[in-house]
C-alpha cells in the first residue's frame, strides 16, 4: 500500500503553556520541580506527530512510536509557552522520521527525532489482543 497523503517537508507547529502536570516525572529535587519534564516533551511530540501524520493516511490505518530522540538545549518552567515544530525529513513508504524543535521565550529549549510507523489498525488490535490473552 501506498500512503500518497505523506511526504518528506510536511511540517506542523503546536502550541502548549507548560503546566504543573508537566513536571511530573522529572526525579528532581524538590527546589527545581517547576521545569518541563522528559515525559510531557514527548508526549507534546507524540501530540504533534499523530495531528501531523494520522489525518493523511487512508481509513484502517494509523501511526505509532517506534523511537524518540530528544536532546535538552535548556530548562522549560511552568507557566513557558512552547511551541513544538515537527518536519518530516524522511519517509520509507512506512516509517516516517521527524526532526523536532521546541522553542520557549527564551528560544530553542529542546531538539530531537521522532520516527512513527504506519500500521493497519485492525492488525494491531489483534496482536494486541493476543498478547493480552498470553499474560
Amino acid at each position: 500500500m501506498t500512503f500518497p497523503g505523506i511526504k518528506t517537508g510536511m511540517s506542523i507547529t503546536i502550541q502548549r503553556t507548560v503546566s504543573e502536570d508537566d513536571t511530573y516525572g522529572n526525579h528532581l529535587p524538590d527546589d527545581m520541580e517547576k521545569l518541563l519534564s522528559t515525559p510531557a516533551i514527548v508526549s507534546f511530540i507524540i501530540d504533534a506527530a499523530v495531528r501531523l501524520i494520522d489525518p493523511n493516511l487512508p481509513d484502517g490505518y494509523i501511526s505509532v512510536g517506534k523511537s524518540c530522540d530528544v536532546f535538552h538545549e535548556s530548562p522549560t518552567v511552568v507557566g513557558s509557552t512552547v511551541h513544538v515544530t515537527l518536519t518530516i525529513s524522511d519517509f520509507d513508504g512506512y516509517h516516517i522520521t521527524m526532526d523536532v524543535e521546541m522553542t520557549d521565550e527564551s528560544g530553542v529549549c529542546d531538539r530531537g527525532h521522532h520516527t512513527r510507523s504506519i500500521v493497519n489498525k485492525r492488525w494491531l488490535q489483534l496482536k494486541t489482543a493476543r498478547k493480552i490473552a498470553e499474560l
